[in-house]
């Protein structure tokens, strides 16, 4: 049997922490950024966790999980 492969978008997006949380880059922090105030820029700047609503989905595509 072949290796299944994991998703290469996804292992490159996510981060699995060491309390089993995932992490990810919040988006719209790249440009544009004059009109957004500072505390917006600064918790985009933050890691954010991915909800119980995405958490399988995301686990399989990091093939943590059957």
């Amino acid at each position: 049997m072949p290796k299944v492969k994991t998703n290469s978008s996804a292992k490159k997006r996510f981060k699995v922490t060491g309390s089993g949380e995932i992490t990810y880059q919040k988006s719209f922090k790249r440009h544009i950024l004059t009109k957004k105030s500072k505390k917006r820029k600064r918790n985009l700047g933050q890691k954010g966790v991915v909800g119980d609503a995405n958490r399988n989905f995301v686990l399989r595509l990091l093939r943590l999980k059957g």
